[in-house]
């Protein structure tokens, strides 16, 4: 199941397609031979419901892109994900970046913000990962329940009744394994994880998007900076909703190299 869900990312359309269609029919299936998950009041439900609900929404969604074609829906697709890779890049030109790719792989936050960090100079390169930003945002969320727990709603699903009132929100047993869920698995990182990794190494972080607002800011709390478009002491990465598939992803955003410096990484092997 875990590895199904990872190839969601892939940008082998094939291996998307494939995946999205066998998770879709095991969520079919096992729709079909299980009784209603329990409610949140009544608990039973694990850590790791909201990611694979997530990942289940996403397959299903993929599987039915790969049915028999649209082309009037193939064409919307398109046009959407080449409008946000205009404004994307629209805005790295303004700030005078370029685009690092980040495998898709479902640890794509995390890898994004590691490789801003070493390129910032705040940890070495050699704690560039995926794991040592997991923990980080982890061990964060954990020391500062009071702060996290409002942004996240109960383990049965966003959607779950309740889950937007204060009975609603996660039990702090739910909450002690829902930072395990992000510290040990692949499971996606968003919002909170990007306030607690502005928190845990005192950056802010811009994230670019192709929506409204072109650029979103985290900043560490109980901070004022929030840096601008030229400060060198932010984390850049960037945001895609259609750039792959239909798979959310993360990019690092690097500053533009001159052509003396590519040359220059070339010629040492470093680039």
């Amino acid at each position: 199941m875990d590895d199904l869900m990872a190839q969601l990312d892939s940008r082998d359309q094939n291996v998307q397609a494939e995946s999205a269609t066998v998770l879709n029919d095991m969520q079919v299936n096992k729709a079909a031979a299980t009784p209603p998950p329990p409610t949140p009041q009544n608990d039973g439900s694990k850590a790791k419901a909201r990611y694979k609900a997530r990942q289940a929404r996403r397959a299903a969604a993929l599987a039915e892109q790969y049915t028999p074609s649209d082309p009037e829906a193939d064409a919307r697709l398109k046009k959407e994900a080449e409008d946000e890779e205009r404004m994307i890049k629209r805005v790295c030109d303004e700030r005078g970046l370029e685009i690092f790719e980040i495998n898709p792989d479902g640890h794509c936050l995390f890898s994004a913000v590691a490789d801003q960090l070493a390129v910032l100079r705040i940890i070495p390169p050699g704690q560039a990962n995926y794991a040592t930003c997991r923990h980080a945002a982890a061990d964060y969320i954990h020391s500062q329940p009071d702060i996290f727990l409002p942004f996240l709603p109960a383990i049965g699903g966003e959607d779950a009744v309740g889950a937007t009132s204060q009975e609603g929100l996660m039990t702090r047993a739910d909450f002690d394994r829902y930072c395990l869920t992000i510290r040990d698995t692949g499971a996606w990182g968003g919002e909170p994880e990007i306030l607690a990794l502005a928190s845990a190494y005192n950056v802010p972080i811009h994230v670019v998007q192709g929506g409204t607002p072109p650029v979103v800011i985290h900043q560490p709390f109980g901070s004022s900076q929030q840096g601008d478009a030229t400060d060198k002491h932010v984390v850049h990465i960037s945001y895609h909703r259609r750039m792959y598939g239909l798979g959310e992803h993360y990019n690092s955003l690097r500053p533009k190299r001159t052509l003396s410096e590519t040359m220059k990484s070339v010629f040492s092997g470093t680039s």
